[in-house]
């Protein structure tokens, strides 16, 4: 009897096996693939006749059928294709970067196919496979103008798989990409906004296998930016702003990297920077050398009064002196001053004694104007470069267009062909442009502090513990940091620790100047505030991090380590190894939540503030100790808390 059960099973265990195969056959008819490290891509044709690929790492499913294709005039490309592979080769970049590590090292195998269609037409397909991710993107020659009429290019989650996603209840969401990042279940991703199923990116995937997933595009220009439409079925479809209507653009279409960054762990996620090594290097001409773009603090008098008079600015300029910070930002309403551009000038002349830069502020809208090349736009540079200014804020691109990319293209090339550095504000998230364009040295797309001055703040410390795993992996943010007079539900080692968990090579720090060089309070952290630096030579994420509920990092500048943390929820104590520092003794300085003490109260500190029920916080306490990397320390962290380190090596 258990001989004709064994039998039976077998013959019926043989019957699913063909089954499968056949299966498999018919929806991967055609397959080729692609393997570096423990990932594999298979590029195949799906059941429907269009591309598709699936991404395999560990042997496990990351993406499972996604389709491929691009819509160009009248052409559905992709369709009842056949696939070539015509070359294959490796690539190899390192090139210096401002951010979370003083160079960026990235090897991968690029795959060019030939993809030729029913009416013997080709067009390439290019895959990039390297140990931070899988990236594709596609290539259609032509003559004449080519109108985009979107993609196929699709990306299908596991179920269980946890998206973190930015939201925010109103079109600005998509505007300006200042949501505030939260969660939910792949399967909830068609339903969960009021605003509707399209999500702008980045979104960072929590694997149900585990490790992380983050889909971004890389090297946009002369594009329209891709945003994401959860269309069911644990799938997100590539949406443009232009709609049916499509956007045109002249001659060979190339797209956009499409990108899935891979990571076992967030330390590898924090430190990935396949975005930015997928842009092209600097042009040669145009940089031909770059010590004119100094990282640094800047000063800001928004946080204190939104409009601004010369003699204001005048007295910023002496306290970013003060706090030895490198510029001063003058944000809107300088052009309303008399005389503006003759006050401008003098403003920098005192700036430059001084050893301080200014930035300008201006509306995109005003110099958004392609004829003759952005003509416009460079007598308005011209004209900041003549003042002594070393850079501009441009504001209100408000979307991601084609056309406002091809004016972001254009401010950053006319502004570095006059040694202007740029911070992009009012704009979609980073796609690595600082690598090919040093001189962006900030851009916002980002949920940021100035919200906490607004109706719809103030911002929650998750939000803030969610940034370094999801906005922050594909390049800096203008978050401008420091609320100590306004700090929502967070505390004041909270707020010191965001000027390392977060970073921009330009970094605008918001809270009132005068607050942080005369309240007492603040004193034990001034040379804290003073000295950490705003790019870093390594970054390191520790294990016990969550998105959402707990960043801790440490980033090294020359011998010294600083670690900033960030937590949400309730009171922790955290164990700090320290075996990450060098050999030899540290001191270390730290500013941990001061429970014991008596709750700072808010009222008053900021004639701009909107307290709502938030009116005290938290202060923090100073406490220092000789450590080496044998040493373990506990940190207790108040609820929605936070703690700095400065190791300084003996």
């Amino acid at each position: 009897m258990k001989k004709v059960k064994y039998q039976f099973s077998l013959v019926i265990g043989l019957f699913m096996l063909i089954s499968a195969c056949r299966n498999s056959n018919s929806q991967k008819e055609t397959a080729t693939s692609m393997t570096r490290g423990n990932t594999t891509v298979s590029l195949f044709t799906a059941t429907n006749g269009q591309l598709a690929f699936q991404i395999h790492k560990d042997q496990k499913i990351v993406l499972d059928t996604s389709l491929l294709g691009i819509f160009i005039d009248e052409r559905q490309l992709g369709k009842n294709a056949e696939i070539i592979l015509e070359e294959q080769k490796e690539i190899k970049t390192e090139y210096p970067l401002n951010g979370i590590k003083s160079e960026a090292s990235y090897t991968g195998n690029q795959y060019t196919y030939i993809i030729s269609e029913a009416d013997g037409s080709q067009w390439n397909l290019e895959f990039q496979l390297s140990n931070e991710g899988v990236a594709y993107r596609y290539i259609v020659s032509g003559n004449g103008t080519q109108n985009v009429k979107g993609e196929e290019s699709s990306f299908k989650l596991p179920s269980e798989t946890k998206v973190w996603y930015f939201e925010r209840d109103s079109d600005w969401k998509l505007k300006s990409h200042a949501g505030e990042w939260l969660s939910a279940d792949i399967s909830e991703m068609p339903t969960v906004s009021k605003m509707g199923p399209i999500q702008g990116l980045t979104l960072t995937c929590e694997l149900p296998q585990g490790g992380y997933a983050l889909l971004a595009e890389a090297a946009l220009y002369n594009y329209s930016g891709m945003r994401l439409e959860a269309i069911g079925n644990n799938t997100f479809k590539a949406n443009f702003e232009e709609g049916d209507n499509g956007f045109a653009i002249n001659g060979k279409v190339t797209t956009p990297w499409r990108c899935i960054l891979l990571a076992d762990n967030l330390n590898d996620l924090a430190n990935n920077t396949m975005v930015a090594s997928l842009n092209p290097a600097p042009d040669p001409e145009i940089f031909k050398n770059t010590d004119w773009i100094i990282p640094g603090k800047s000063v800001w008098h928004w946080w204190s009064g939104k409009y601004v008079d010369y003699n204001e600015e005048h007295d910023m300029v002496d306290d970013a002196q003060a706090l030895n910070f490198a510029y001063s930002m003058v944000d809107e309403g300088w052009e309303r001053w008399a005389n503006k551009w003759e006050s401008v000038t003098k403003l920098c002349d005192y700036a430059e004694e001084k050893g301080v830069g200014i930035f300008v502020w201006k509306h995109s809208k005003e110099i958004n104007f392609p004829e003759n090349d952005y003509a416009l736009m460079g007598h308005f540079l011209d004209s900041v470069k003549q003042t002594g200014a070393v850079g501009v804020k441009v504001d209100f691109m408000n979307g991601q267009s084609k056309s406002i990319i091809s004016f972001d293209e254009a401010l950053l090339r006319k502004a570095a062909e006059r040694q202007l550095m740029v911070n992009f504000h009012g704009c979609q998230q980073s796609s690595g442009e600082y690598r090919t364009y040093p001189n962006e040295v900030t851009r916002e797309g980002i949920r940021g502090l100035e919200v906490n001055h607004m109706k719809e703040g103030p911002l929650t410390a998750s939000h803030n513990a969610a940034l370094p795993f999801t906005r922050y992996v594909t390049g800096h943010g203008d978050y401008t940091p420091l609320g100590f007079t306004e700090p929502g539900e967070t505390t004041w080692a909270h707020q010191l620790a965001t000027l390392v968990t977060f970073y921009s090579p330009f970094n605008c720090i918001a809270e009132n100047t005068q607050f942080l060089l005369k309240t007492k309070s603040i004193q034990p952290a001034l040379d804290f505030i003073k000295t950490v630096p705003s790019v870093w030579d390594e970054t390191f994420v520790f294990p016990q991090s969550k998105i959402g509920e707990l960043a801790a990092i440490a980033r090294r500048t020359d011998n010294n380590w600083y670690l900033g943390v960030l937590r949400s929820g309730p009171a922790q104590e955290l164990q700090i190894d320290c075996s990450f520092l060098g050999d030899g003794e540290y001191t270390a300085e730290i500013f941990t939540d001061d429970t014991k003490a008596k709750r700072i109260n808010l009222e008053g500190l900021n004639n701009e503030a909107n307290l709502r029920q938030w009116n005290t916080a938290v202060p923090f306490k100073k406490s220092s100790e000789t450590v080496s990397k044998e040493k373990t320390l506990t940190v207790h962290l108040a609820e929605h808390g936070g703690a700095v380190i400065k190791f300084i090596k003996k």
